[in-house]
């Protein structure tokens, strides 16, 4: 029996990406935690709307007010008004809106996941790491995080600082990183 308000809307959405998580309930009137994976938190709050993948398929859904707690915001999602009715929809599933909502980005600049899944290559030796497979901050400057494959030099993972001194050049097109890092490291 669903328990989804007949005022979400029921689609899905034809580009998802993931910005943020809603990861629990707060308090008895069906508002959310919210963790974002913007670069600033508040960001989140720019794209819209939002989907949910829930067990009956995709809602989209409306943050109607939000407050800062923490290292995380606290969210009233419209049509969600009892605590267990957003905890059985809305808990532990990740915010995706459309890539097409995202604002356009100035030469040599990226989206985290355009570069998610492509190839690095060493400037020493011409040398084949792996993909990309995530990359995170660390407050200095983000690093890629890379993992060998069957057509890498090896199977290792590689933490790759994500700076101008050592990526040298990102190319979409031909899905390739090419940096300037020892493959020993």
């Amino acid at each position: 029996m669903s328990l989804i308000p007949p005022a979400v809307k029921q689609s899905s959405p034809s580009d998802p990406v993931i910005v943020g998580r809603i990861t629990s309930v707060h308090g008895i009137k069906g508002w959310v935690r919210v963790h974002s994976y913007t670069n600033e938190k508040i960001y989140i709050f720019e794209y819209r709307p939002w989907w949910l993948k829930t067990d009956e398929g995709w809602i989209e859904i409306e943050a109607n007010q939000h407050k800062m707690a923490g290292q995380d915001f606290i969210v009233k999602i419209t049509g969600f008004d009892d605590r267990d009715v957003a905890r059985q929809n809305l808990s532990q599933r990740d915010i995706v809106v459309e890539r097409s909502v995202f604002p356009g980005l100035s030469q040599n600049e990226y989206y985290w996941y355009q570069l998610e899944g492509l190839r690095v290559t060493s400037t020493q030796g011409k040398i084949d790491l792996g993909v990309v497979t995530g990359l995170m901050e660390t407050g200095a400057n983000d690093v890629l995080e890379v993992k060998g494959d069957v057509d890498s030099l090896d199977f290792k993972e590689r933490l790759i600082p994500y700076i101008k001194d050592i990526v040298l050049s990102v190319n979409l097109e031909s899905k390739r990183i090419e940096v300037d890092w020892d493959p020993e490291f």
